[in-house]
Order: structure tokens, then C-alpha cells, then sequence
């Protein structure tokens, strides 16, 4: 309204000193529609641009045009990415800017250079505002789409982390104290049957089941001290036994009734620390299971390949026992701890005999 009465920005341009209706009506239309400017901004901008059209083309000399700037600058910042910037609102706002100053020129009889100026500069400004504005926008919806994938991916480490951890900590304790557990109860059966024929050997396991319980208390004691000190960097129980206990675990199951003989080839090499642990704990747990659910010894084979340790552990079955091979608790983790390390692990049932097979990359040795 300040502009129309003035007669433009020209502080040296005279005004016309009154309002009539119809300079007030396209004001209004000019100005008014930008409330609505969400629902269509190329619309708005068409009805306000419009508008001034009239103004210019009835004399009314206003010079900057407020309503079709700020619309000019919505249309540009609300504009989304699946809705570019097309031919169509290029030639819809320069054939308005180009309708305006057309129209100016008729009512005024000449060049409307200030009309040119300032509206062909405010138009301008207001699409490069609007176009950073929009580009600010995505950059910062990018960001935080980003920050959300990064916690969600942060979220689902950390629930990996946690599964690996139970895992881990399921496999040690189902190796260190089922298998220890195990050898108690064949021992102890043992013991009660015979205490009455040999007490003296009766005497003899129960000595040798305290012995075990001893340990297995003291694996358990470790386990537990490792997880409350956040373990080794490796996540590894230092000191867990490897092939190198391989003689007292023998000697374990044959004092408990279970034949094994070891049948090793191919020079013995230094294993890396975490092969070692598998290792072991893969044939202690073949054995503890031939111990179970075998029906008499169990065969070792020790094979230091090029690159791998490969075990293999045969036992004979009853003819109607439950095929194992699918894996219960046992199996799992000994095929977890080969598939872990690169290897991996097979079970076979066949002419009344199970066999584990499980090959295992050497990796660096440990000093």
C-alpha cells in the first residue's frame, strides 16, 4: 500500500496522494494469496505476479514487486528433489516478468528501466535464496539420515558384539565344565558300582573326581574373571589349554573307561593361540561325546598339513542310536570354532561309526 500511494521507491517521484479501490483489490491480490503458499507455490506466484501484471498495466507504478518475490523464493525453497526446477516454471516466470514490464511500458510510454532494475533484481536474489535455502534443507535432512544410519548401524554392531560374546562364552563353558561334568558322572557310576567289590579303586576315583571337580572350579573361576576384566583384547582366555594338554585330556577318558588311541602325522608346528584352543576343545569334545553316546573307544587323527591342522576323531556307535549329525549344543560350537578361524567342520555317521572332521588354518603363532 506504502509503495502504490508513493508511486514506486522514487524518493524524488511525486505520489499520487490517494488509494482508490481497484489499486487496493490487486494489493490484496497480490500480496494475500502467500498464506496459502503450501497447498501450490507455482500457483501463488502465478496469482501475485498476475496481479501486479494489472497494477503496471492500469499505471500504478510500484517498481518493486514485494508479493511475487517472496512467492518467487517459496516456489524455489519448498521445491523437493523428485520435483525439479522444469522448463515449464521457467517459462511461467519469465513470461510474467516479461508480461510486467510489457504492461509497464504501454501505461508509462516508455523503457521501464526502474521496473527492469529492481524487480529483475529482487526476482533474481529471491530464486538464488530460495535455491540455497532448499539445497540447505537436504544437506541437513542428508545429515541427519546419516546420523541415523550410523546409530542404527552402531545398534546393530553392538547386538552382534553381544550375540558373539554369549556365543563365546556358551562354547567355553559348555566345553570347559559339560565335559569335565561328563567324565564326573561316568567316574562316579563307575565308583558306586564297584565300591564293594574295590574300594580301594572306589577311593582312587573319587580322589580323581575331587581332582576334576578341583579344576573345573578353577576354569569357571577364570572364565568369569576374564568377562568381569573385559577379557583380552582378543576377546581369548589366555590361558586355555591347547594340543598340549592333549596327553592329560587322554588320560582323563581312559581313567573314566574310554579307550583312544592317537594316531598323529606331519611335523608338529607351532599354532597360533586360537588355533591351539580350537583344537583342543573341538577333540574334547568329540571325546566327551564318544564318551556318551559311543559304544566303546575312540581313534585320534593328528594331521599337520601345509597350511592346516586337520583332526579327525572316530568312534564306533550302536546300531539304533539317534544320528547326531544335525548337532546338538556340542556340535554347534565345534563347528563355531572352525568356522570362526577360516576352517571348517563335518560330522558322519556311517557303518556303525560317527566321525568329526574338522580342518583348521594354522594363522600366526603366538610367542
Amino acid at each position: 500500500m506504502a509503495l502504490l500511494r508513493h508511486g514506486g521507491i522514487d524518493p524524488f517521484r511525486p505520489g499520487s496522494g490517494q488509494l482508490d479501490l481497484v489499486g487496493v483489490v490487486l494489493v490484496a491480490c497480490s500480496t494475500v494469496p502467500l498464506v496459502v503458499w503450501r497447498r501450490s507455490a507455482i500457483g501463488v506466484f502465478a496469482v501475485t505476479a498476475a496481479a501486479n501484471v494489472l497494477l503496471a498495466g492500469l499505471a500504478y507504478r510500484i517498481d518493486l514487486l514485494l508479493g511475487p518475490t517472496a512467492a518467487l523464493y517459496l516456489l524455489a525453497a519448498s521445491r523437493e528433489r523428485q520435483t525439479p526446477w522444469t522448463r515449464r516454471t521457467t517459462v511461467t516466470v519469465v513470461g510474467l516478468l516479461l508480461a510486467y514490464l510489457g504492461a509497464a511500458a504501454v501505461a508509462q510510454g516508455t523503457v521501464p528501466a526502474s521496473e527492469l532494475l529492481h524487480t529483475g533484481l529482487a526476482w533474481a536474489v529471491a530464486w538464488f535464496a530460495g535455491e540455497r535455502t532448499r539445497l540447505r534443507r537436504e544437506q541437513i535432512a542428508e545429515l541427519s539420515q546419516r546420523a541415523l544410519r550410523a546409530e542404527r548401524e552402531a545398534e546393530r554392531e553392538r547386538l552382534l558384539a553381544a550375540a558373539e560374546e554369549r556365543a563365546r562364552i556358551a562354547r567355553d563353558l559348555h566345553d570347559s565344565a559339560g565335559h569335565t561334568i561328563s567324565v564326573i558322572a561316568v567316574r562316579a557310576g563307575a565308583a558306586r558300582m564297584r565300591h564293594r567289590q574295590d574300594p580301594d579303586r572306589s577311593l582312587a576315583a573319587l580322589e580323581a573326581i575331587e581332582q576334576l571337580a578341583r579344576q573345573t572350579v578353577a576354569e569357571i573361576d577364570q572364565l568369569v574373571g576374564a568377562l568381569r576384566d573385559n577379557g583380552s583384547p582378543s576377546g581369548v582366555i589366555e590361558a586355555s589349554l591347547g594340543l598340549a594338554s592333549l596327553d592329560t585330556l587322554i588320560a582323563h577318558h581312559a581313567a573314566a573307561g574310554l579307550a583312544v588311541t592317537v594316531d598323529a602325522s606331519g611335523a608338529p608346528r607351532t599354532l597360533a593361540r586360537a588355533t591351539d584352543q580350537a583344537a583342543y576343545r573341538i577333540l574334547q569334545e568329540a571325546l566327551t561325546n564318544a564318551a556318551r553316546h559311543g559304544a566303546g573307544g575312540a581313534r585320534i587323527e593328528l594331521a599337520f598339513g601345509d597350511g592346516a591342522v586337520e583332526l579327525t576323531v572316530t568312534n564306533p556307535v550302536l546300531a539304533d542310536g539317534t544320528s547326531r549329525s544335525g548337532g546338538g549344543h556340542g556340535l554347534i560350537g565345534m563347528r563355531e570354532r572352525a568356522t570362526l578361524l577360516g576352517g571348517s567342520l563335518d560330522t558322519e555317521r556311517a557303518n556303525g561309526a560317527f566321525r568329526v572332521r574338522a580342518r583348521i588354518p594354522y594363522g600366526r603363532p603366538h610367542r
